[in-house]
């Protein structure tokens, strides 16, 4: 049982309830229209994240399929681009791959689209679902308590990213998984009821490395999420590739 990063991708294995689950956060098909709708215009970027996940589920060869939420990229009704480049991202996978979307903040409208897939699909509430001893939330609201009570928890939204500089001045900015304890205390309070503590919780960086992020090294820079960064306890950063940055905050 475990959340296992796979190196060098912005993606996991999740091993829950006897399955072996490809996790991917934030995919946001369709960012480009909604870029060039706020004046950014960018080439199509669609069939590289559509060979880079299936590239993905040829390799690992998973039993299931979670995208943790902003599949999509429109907060309401997806457009043209979005419908297209969803479509002929399911039709690119195995149509006998299971596939659980937690539901995000940008999957407002994604349930009429999803009907048209091969693929067997659930779409959790925003609250997230647990599989096994692992829960997953989008993050952009409070888990359940149910959530809470796995092992580990995995939550997305942020797209975490820190500013990395050299000795003479140069910068860059990289995608980072994030890692810690998870503190009950920010969770009781809102729920109001007897949340355990005791499990991991999990930021994981976006898939779509267009969506932005927030900048988990940087001041002034705020979390998200509603739960962060308090109900993350003594936080680790960790580049893609695996290497340990230590706490986040002095990177």
């Amino acid at each position: 049982m475990g959340v296992e990063p796979i190196p060098d991708e912005p993606a996991a294995l999740a091993t829950c309830d006897g399955e072996r689950a490809l996790v991917i956060a934030d995919f946001h098909a369709g960012i480009e229209a909604g870029l060039r709708r706020d004046g950014v215009e960018l080439p199509d970027h669609s069939p590289e994240r559509r060979e880079s996940l299936r590239g993905l589920v040829d390799r690992k060869r998973p039993d299931r399929l979670v995208f943790l939420g902003d599949l999509g990229h429109a907060i309401g009704d997806p457009g043209r681009e979005e419908r297209e480049e969803l479509l002929a991202l399911f039709d690119a996978l195995p149509a006998d791959l299971p596939v659980t979307l937690v539901k995000g903040n940008h999957d407002g409208d994604t349930e009429s689209l999803l009907e048209r897939v091969d693929q067997p699909v659930e779409i959790t509430p925003g609250h997230g679902v647990r599989i096994g001893e692992v829960g997953f939330a989008h993050g952009h609201t409070w888990p359940s308590p149910d959530v809470l009570a796995a092992d580990i928890v995995c939550v997305a939204h942020e797209h975490p990213v820190v500013r990395l500089e050299d000795e003479v001045g140069g910068a860059r900015v990289e995608r980072v998984w994030l890692r810690g304890d998870l503190d009950p205390g920010p969770f009781r309070e809102f729920h109001d009821a007897d949340i355990e503590g005791g499990g991991e919780l999990v930021v994981c960086p976006g898939f779509n490395d267009l969506s932005g992020g927030t900048w988990v090294n940087v001041d002034g820079q705020d979390f998200l999420a509603p739960f962060l960064p308090d109900a993350l306890v003594d936080g680790e950063a960790y580049l893609l590739d695996g290497t340990r940055l230590g706490d986040y905050r002095r990177v």
